[in-house]
């Protein structure tokens, strides 16, 4: 079983930038494709980014297109999103999240293994 730890969030000003990280512990992060999903206050659980295995092939929500850059390093057992021209908006707790396949990635019960989160603020 795969355990994630999420890092990298913070307080930043409208218009910043952020970079999280999503490290791999257990296994083999090369086995899991991966997503970033986001919660505010009050409301659902959201796809932002994902990632297939090999970092080929990328998959993004439409409010982050332009924005945020998924990206993976499979030796260091780490995802990452880049968060650039952040809105008062991307306030929220960022997650990371596996699974086996690379589809429908927009529903966060298609994935199996979940980090803990990492607040995002960002202040307008």
């Amino acid at each position: 079983q795969v355990r994630l730890v999420e890092s990298g969030g913070g307080l930043v000003q409208a218009g910043g930038s952020l970079r999280l990280s999503c490290a791999a512990s257990g296994r083999s992060l090369s086995s899991y494709a991966m997503g970033w999903f986001r919660q505010a206050p009050g409301k659902e659980r959201e796809f932002v980014a994902a990632i297939s295995t090999s970092g080929d092939n990328t998959d993004y929500a439409d409010f982050v297109k332009g924005r945020f850059t998924i990206s993976r390093d499979n030796a260091k057992n780490t995802v990452y999103l880049q968060m650039n021209s952040l809105k008062a908006e991307d306030t929220a707790v960022y997650y990371c999240a596996g699974r086996f396949a690379f589809n429908d990635n927009y529903y966060s019960t298609n994935y199996r293994y979940w980090g803990q989160g990492t607040q995002v603020t960002v202040s307008s």
